[in-house]
């Protein structure tokens, strides 16, 4: 199901709504948000929610067994154990073909014959999502920065909680926590206002700004070896926008869900494309997933500590494994080496990019990020190699269907995503004239979807 669907805005989420509210325990609304979770991800696959199920068992059993052993052996195994199992099931979902068709390659390479047959696998959506919200769980658990529950609906509720489930942002227990011990408490009408707002800006995002702009560049990139310069460019800046806005918006979309049911969910996006430099731009870009990654994985790994080659090592592998998490394929671990890249970068020669005056280092961020989504976006290598050369070269070739109408809409989409506030920067009070224009916006996004066919979010497929 997709919150752009016309299900769940009519069905879905008033019934939801109106059944929460109506519920008085907290244990009545862990195990609605809870079944409501399940209903929701069924949509897509039913099949797929005993997965689901499982991993929250495993997490939730090996909370429990931190609060019952204080042997370091024993919850050892229980951070261990869990966390292998859910690494085994998003590896094997996720990345067993990938394996399988790296050795093919390699085989392929060296002129060998034999062959491993690709598996007859389907992605579960949501699942590098809801495998860090239990990872972080336990994690947490054994350090000791969070005391696991008890209740098994209410950790289910949390790993299912169908705003975040299937796209973010990652939601750390602890930054939940309190307000779901606190959910028979919450205030309906506290969260109705900056809740309904939100939902309508993400909704608009991805509607009226990021679909329209995927409905011209799309085609263009499906034919990416015959763009023109000019063209090329189009879709390169197209699809950072696109996937600006699309992201961004689901996140809106998420956090205003979230207050609609008494939950405040973490910003995930600090208008990145006003970053300085490429350490700012991960500090503002996905904001959940680089915490996740700099607080179970960099640190870990040593940080900072051991002077800076060791740094540039940890940052380098950090970034190759978050490019993985993104998606199975070269081109993303690519990405991710991409960025560890420019961080190591930035540390080493940041001094002398300081010197520039601001707007420079906010033009030249962007820069370097848009060259790195020709990576993200990017099929092949072959597909990354040809957009890329011909966007610093002088090519003639293919004009987009729409390069007019798509001009237009990425001067709106750099005005907003570079000089305007981004949504945790608004009042989201619904006085006669914010009301007006937010109930406009929620027209045009109805009728949009009456008009077109529901396009997923991006991230989905991650």
């Amino acid at each position: 199901m997709l919150f752009n669907s016309l299900i769940f805005l009519y069905f879905f989420l008033p019934i939801t709504y109106l059944v929460f509210w109506r519920l008085r325990t907290r244990q009545q609304r862990y195990v609605w948000l809870t079944v409501t979770g399940y209903v929701f991800y069924s949509f897509w696959n039913y099949k797929f929610c005993s997965l689901m199920a499982i991993s929250t068992l495993v997490s939730y059993f090996a909370g429990l067994g931190f609060l019952r052993w204080t042997a370091p052996r024993q919850r050892k195994l229980c951070l261990v154990l869990p966390i292998a199992f859910d690494l085994l099931l998003l590896g094997f979902f996720k990345y067993a073909n990938f394996l399988l068709e790296t050795f093919n390659q390699a085989v392929r390479l060296f002129q060998g014959a034999a062959q491993f047959p690709l598996l007859d696998i389907v992605l579960p959506i949501g699942i590098s999502f809801y495998t860090f919200h239990t990872i972080t769980y336990i994690v947490d658990a054994y350090r000791g920065v969070i005391t696991p529950t008890r209740n098994f609906f209410e950790f289910s509720c949390y790993v299912s909680l169908f705003s975040q489930l299937v796209a973010g942002p990652i939601v750390r227990f602890r930054e939940i926590e309190k307000d779901l011990e606190n959910i028979d408490q919450a205030d309906r009408r506290r969260g109705l206002n900056i809740g309904w707002s939100f939902l309508v800006i993400g909704m608009s995002k991805k509607v009226l700004l990021a679909d329209s702009i995927a409905a011209i560049i799309n085609p263009g990139l499906a034919q990416y070896d015959s763009l023109s310069t000019w063209s090329a460019w189009l879709c390169a800046l197209g699809y950072a926008y696109q996937l600006y806005f699309d992201f961004s918006g689901y996140s809106d979309m998420a956090v205003g869900l979230g207050h609609l049911f008494g939950l405040r969910l973490p910003q995930n996006f600090h208008s990145p494309y006003q970053a300085l430099d490429i350490a700012d731009f991960w500090r503002r870009w996905h904001m959940s997933l680089s915490r996740v990654l700099r607080d179970y994985l960099y640190i870990p790994l040593g940080g900072n500590r051991g002077g800076n080659h060791a740094m540039y090592r940890n940052l380098m592998l950090t970034m190759l494994l978050g490019g993985l998490w993104h998606g199975a394929a070269w081109t993303f671990v690519f990405w991710g080496g991409y960025h560890g890249a420019l961080l190591a970068a930035t540390k080493m020669f940041g001094g002398y990019w300081a010197r520039i005056p601001a707007a420079g280092r906010r033009a030249g961020t962007f820069l370097l990020v848009v060259i790195g989504w020709v990576f993200f976006r990017a099929e092949s290598f072959a597909m990354a190699a040809s957009l890329l050369g011909a966007m610093f070269s002088s090519k003639p070739g293919v004009t987009l269907t729409g390069a007019s109408a798509l001009v237009c809409l990425l001067a709106l989409a750099a005005v907003l995503a570079h000089a305007g506030p981004n949504s945790f920067e608004l009042k989201h009070d619904w006085k006669p004239a914010p009301a007006l224009g937010f109930a406009t916006l929620f027209v045009l996004c109805v009728a949009a979807i009456y008009g077109e066919h529901q396009s997923p979010f991006l991230y989905f497929q991650f």
